[in-house]
């Protein structure tokens, strides 16, 4: 599902965006496109919504359109992944398990679907002198993530010590990173918040509306220009879930960063555990739910909370992950 983001040239502040992590629609148009997947049957097992915005050449119209014309209804789209308590994804629960609530009120489920689809993701590669015996484990590792490559995947590749460089922009071809990673030394200070920004910039250029940041790192920043609130700003601005994997080490932001935009940090105590744990990571980047409600825009510009709920399973320990709010677009 496809939200609508601004997008800027530089790596300087922005406006936020659309609700990020959510596609924002009018009910008239989705109702008009789509009559069959709005709706009480919506919320069928089998039910799933594309959205593809009409090119703006095709529209033709003869009537003139009110200038007071408002839209009154916004449709929010929000992506969930549920795993059991191994973190492996669960994709077999039927929408009746979910309650989505939007600024503590709980919402009516008109869509529903369960998706698998490409996926643009960048690698943020951890090379400070601490990864020193650890950089070949870690390289060997994320090649696991290739392994289940589908057409339309992207990624691109972030290396960050001392600074943050962005290696290569996005590319479908695996080998390209794999070339990349090859030749990373192990050296330096951790300016993992600056890594974080290039990437966030470079994903203003992906293709997919899947969208995901996969960071591996065995320590937290020392070495940034960019603060924690900065970056915390960025990330809830921009379309983009964050993974980490923290080698011996949680990440006391990312794990933060991951909560809110429904990503996950999983801890490896072992290299030995690090191909495991990108395997389940990929998994879960390509599964998911899409819940959709309708709600009155404020058009306010302000972060509006969505909290999901799943009803719990006695057989399975359920582990949810959402984005935990959006912004609304002003006036």
């Amino acid at each position: 599902m496809s939200g609508f983001c601004c997008s800027e040239g530089t790596l300087g502040r922005h406006k936020p965006a659309n609700p990020c992590g959510f596609a924002l629609l009018s009910a008239a148009l989705l109702g008009a496109c789509f009559p069959s997947a709005w709706g009480a049957d919506a919320a069928g097992p089998e039910a799933r919504v594309s959205i593809q915005p009409r090119a703006p050449s095709l529209i033709k119209s003869t009537t003139a359109v009110p200038a007071n014309l408002r839209v009154d209804v916004k449709v929010v789209l929000v992506p969930v992944s549920v795993t059991d308590a191994l973190n492996r994804p669960i994709t077999t629960l039927p929408v009746e398990r979910f309650h989505v609530m939007e600024d503590g009120v709980e919402q009516k489920i008109a869509f529903f679907s369960r998706e698998e689809g490409p996926v643009s993701l960048g690698f943020l590669f951890d090379s400070s002198g601490s990864m020193k015996n650890r950089i070949a484990s870690s390289v060997d590792a994320l090649k696991q993530f290739f392994l289940t490559t589908i057409p339309g995947d992207e990624y691109f590749l972030v290396q960050f010590s001392d600074q943050a460089h962005l290696l290569t922009g996005f590319t479908p071809e695996p080998e390209v990173i794999d070339e990349k990673l090859g030749v990373v030394q192990a050296s330096g200070w951790t300016a993992l918040l600056d890594a974080v920004a290039v990437a966030i910039n470079e994903m203003r250029s992906a293709k997919n509306a899947r969208k995901a940041l996969l960071i591996l790192s065995d320590g937290g920043d020392n070495n940034s220009r960019f603060s924690d609130a900065e970056i915390r700003s960025r990330v809830l601005e921009a379309d983009v879930r964050i993974y980490a994997i923290g080698i011996m080490h949680r990440p006391r932001l990312l794990q933060q960063l991951a909560e809110e935009t429904g990503g996950k940090v999983l801890i490896a105590q072992s290299l030995t555990e690090l191909p495991d744990i990108v395997e389940k990571l990929s998994a879960e980047i390509r599964s998911q739910y899409v819940l959709g409600y309708s709600s009155s825009p404020m058009n306010d510009g302000k972060y509006h909370k969505v909290k999901v709920e799943v009803t719990p399973s006695p057989a399975t320990e359920l582990r949810t992950s959402w984005r935990h709010g959006y912004f609304s677009p002003g006036e």
